[in-house]
């Protein structure tokens, strides 16, 4: 359960759609791959260490989690857990859009209607807090992730592997540095969720790296069928474009993934974000409530923009949770 629930933490509407594995590896070529193994190789013993402390210090919420991080410091700890709640709100609010975008897409209605939609269903899973997301995601990630890697190996019988360009320079990596930290601030107050089903040492150690394995290989799948695209211009959901034309018969199929990964994302910052604000359980249905309204205002905005303009903005400011947590104790194995 753990497993598939951090998974679905980090695969939402912009991975789903190839929007984040454009922005952060696809168009620095073949680096791109590179970038993608280093940062789900940082991903890995950051999720390992997170889910060490939380487990060994009892930790109950993600404010714990953070003072215990940043030790004596905890004005930063404070500043922090407000970025930190910015951008989970932020991004449920992303992935509201992200769900109206491709509603409107295929059915060609207001997106707004598509937002209504996902939030009322969100509101519900509220309601029911990390037990019912553990249980969602434990049956549909699974599902999700098989096919994801079918349509994978089917596309990568026909690349043209030469075609994918080796640009020169280093700001690769820095994207990718910056993919792992947006990412852990929507993965670090999920995994403090979970604290009371992490049982042992093992099963920490297991989780964290089969988490990486499923990550690097759906990552690099969605890079190379990435290449089957000559213009990325105006795309706000490049995967889905390249199945619709080029793998029709999973046209449906992924279709449902997108809702699904949209879906699991949402719920897993949406949670996230209640845990770390809400005094008590009785505040959960008010707050969620004005959670679910606000992002069905915003989410006109626009999906690309959003992922475009924010996530990278938020990867910044989350480099400075990576390097307190590497600063921490707990790497023995």
């Amino acid at each position: 359960m753990i497993l598939f629930t951090i998974i679905g933490a980090i695969i939402g509407a912009g991975f789903a759609s190839g929007q984040e594995i454009y922005l952060f590896f696809y168009r620095f070529g073949i680096n791109g791959i590179y970038g993608i193994i280093i940062c789900n190789i940082i991903m890995t013993l950051i999720i390992y260490k997170t889910l060490k402390i939380v487990h060994e210090k009892n930790i109950n919420t993600y404010k714990e989690f953070l003072n215990t991080i940043f030790k004596e410091n905890i004005v930063l700890a404070n500043i922090m857990n407000i970025i930190i709640n910015i951008f989970l709100c932020v991004t449920f609010f992303i992935m509201l859009s992200g769900f109206g975008a491709y509603i409107s897409q295929k059915l060609n209605i207001n997106p707004i209607i598509g937002s209504s939609i996902l939030s009322v269903i969100c509101y519900i899973v509220f309601l029911k807090n990390i037990e019912s997301l553990t249980k969602i995601n434990s049956i549909i990630i699974p599902i999700l992730i098989f096919v994801i890697v079918i349509i994978g190996l089917k596309n990568s019988l026909n690349i043209n592997y030469k075609e994918i360009s080796n640009e020169k320079g280093i700001f690769w990596s820095v994207q990718a540095i910056l993919y792992v930290s947006y990412n852990l601030i929507l993965v670090e107050p999920v995994i403090v969720s979970l604290k009371d089903f992490i049982k042992n040492k093992k099963q920490i150690k297991i989780t964290s790296i089969i988490t990486g394995i499923i990550m690097i290989i759906l990552s690099i799948m969605e890079f190379l069928l990435l290449a089957n695209i000559e213009n990325f211009e105006g795309l706000e959901m490049p995967l889905v474009n390249v199945i619709e034309n080029k793998y029709q018969n999973f046209s449906k199929i992924y279709g449902i993934i997108i809702l699904i990964a949209i879906f699991t994302t949402a719920v897993s910052v949406g949670i996230g974000f209640l845990n770390n604000i809400c005094k008590n359980k009785k505040s959960f249905p008010q707050i969620g409530a004005i959670l679910c309204i606000s992002g069905v205002i915003i989410s006109p905005i626009g999906f690309s923009n959003l992922v475009a303009n924010l996530f990278p903005l938020f990867g910044f400011l989350g480099l400075i949770q990576i390097i307190y947590i590497f600063k921490s104790k707990y790497w023995y194995f």
